[in-house]
């Protein structure tokens, strides 16, 4: 088994390591040559161009920031040249209709395509414990399923393509409302003088208590956003995903739409590529930014 890896930025840096730890051949490509450095150190092949990577595996992960750079990378004249009788495996977060159009495309050019998008974050990814969801038909699932255990125990086949990226989409929806809905209680008992430990301590012994507080809970304190497992800027980029199919199923989306303006904000104060947890700086900045 030989494996192309495409995309070796924040999160596909560390599942590409841990194929290599898995004794998995690897064959690496990333836009950013200077991102494949450590993965050279630590004995992947490197391609220069993608089409390289794609004719010298027998399976291609995907893990790119979105659908253009997917188009740029795997279907251009040269790569999609190269997909025939490959087994495309797309770990990112794209859309459920768009992760169908690449499907489509894929398999125009001679490929298998399924997807697998991950919830977790670095450490997970380090450890080989990420949550694998997987759109794919069941022999494809078998298929691939013991290269994806690498990433995670329990790949979850979860139905047809386009299933897995909804199911994604739907978990980092939560992502965003949950830590936006923690950051505005927060500040409020703030504003009132009340100590954050006291707000805690009642929070972890109520029904509406998720780990996940505790997680960003001394970051938003601190207001030290850096250091980031995902940047605010990929979570912006999924809310916007997220709001195009909902809408587009006829849900009302109001709520995750304020949602947005808070993230909206936070880019503009330059949080971009801090830690997603400095939408609470958006917060208490107030509706127009003040403060």
């Amino acid at each position: 088994m030989k494996v192309a890896f495409l995309g070796t930025g924040l999160m596909g840096q560390p599942m590409a390591q841990r194929l290599l730890e898995k004794d998995v051949e690897l064959i690496a490509y990333n836009r950013t040559p200077e991102k494949l450095e450590h993965l050279k150190a630590a004995g992947a092949e490197i391609a220069e161009h993608p089409h390289q990577a794609i004719a010298a595996a027998d399976y291609v992960i995907l893990m790119l920031t979105n659908t253009a750079a997917i188009y740029t990378v795997l279907l251009s004249d040269m790569s999609s040249r190269s997909v025939s009788g490959k087994q495309v495996i797309q770990m990112g977060t794209i859309t459920p209709t768009e992760s169908r159009e690449i499907r489509d495309a894929v398999v125009a050019a001679g490929g298998d395509y399924i997807e697998a998008p991950v919830l977790g974050s670095i450490p997970e990814a380090k450890d080989g414990k990420l949550i694998v969801m997987v759109g794919a038909q069941k022999d494809q699932y078998k298929h691939s399923l013991e290269l994806l255990k690498h990433f995670g125990p329990e790949p979850i086949l979860v139905g047809s393509v386009g299933s897995a990226a909804a199911l994604k989409l739907a978990l980092n929806q939560l992502i965003a409302s949950l830590t936006s809905a923690f950051g505005l209680s927060l500040a409020f008992i703030q504003t009132q003088g009340l100590n954050p430990d006291v707000f805690m301590k009642i929070l972890r012994e109520s029904a509406v208590y998720a780990p996940t507080f505790d997680k960003k809970l001394q970051r938003m304190v601190d207001g030290n956003y850096t250091n980031p497992n995902f940047p605010l800027k990929h979570l912006v980029k999924d809310t916007d995903y997220f709001i195009e199919e909902a809408k587009e199923a006829g849900l009302n989306v109001s709520s995750i739409q304020g949602v947005q303006k808070v993230l909206d904000m936070a880019m503009k104060m330059a949080m971009q590529n801090q830690d997603y947890s400095s939408l609470f700086a958006a917060i208490k900045a107030g509706e127009h930014g003040e403060g």
